[in-house]
């Protein structure tokens, strides 16, 4: 199920479903720090990490597995992730999505955030929204999307081949 936008303007109840959907026919784009704390529990960076190009730059995606295009730490039989725990930022982000100009969604509003101006969704199609008891604002969501910007500028093959060298010490 692709992403369907859902101008994200007042706080919003969300809970787990595990319904696989987030998990599977997706790029899941991971930073250097992403690597490097899943690597530094034990995982091989040649067991999860696949490189891609866009717009001329390499970017590093989550490993998917080729029968079902799921995410390798994803379990199907469960709908559980193996990496909850210390999963990529991008993963903390979803079913929500920041972005930098209007999507054209009906409904759309800028929302400013320490002097950044975004325009934010959540995914109308996770049967999680609207359930459990945990609550997500606007803040959380658009300070996960700064942080993800600022660690996925800052991630490049220089520092991918400082990290597999050993080269590279940022605190996990």
């Amino acid at each position: 199920m692709r992403f369907k936008p859902k101008p994200f303007r007042e706080k919003v109840n969300f809970e787990c479903k595990f319904c696989l959907d987030c998990c599977r026919e997706r790029f899941i784009y991971l930073t250097l720090h992403d690597i490097e704390r899943i690597a530094g529990k034990g995982h091989d960076v040649e067991d999860f990490v696949l490189l891609t190009a866009e717009n001329g730059r390499i970017r590093f995606v989550m490993a998917y597995r080729e029968w079902d295009l799921g995410c390798v730490f994803h379990d199907p039989e469960t709908g559980k992730c193996r990496i909850h725990d210390y999963n990529p930022l991008v993963c903390r982000i979803y079913p929500f999505m920041v972005s930098h100009k209007p999507l054209g969604v009906d409904g759309e509003e800028p929302f400013e955030y320490k002097g950044e101006k975004f325009w934010l969704y959540y995914d109308e199609s996770c049967p999680g929204i609207g359930e459990g008891g945990e609550v997500i604002t606007r803040e959380e969501i658009a300070a996960l999307g700064i942080k993800f910007k600022e660690e996925l500028d800052k991630t490049d093959l220089d520092g991918f081949n400082e990290l597999l060298k050993g080269d590279r010490h940022a605190p996990l």
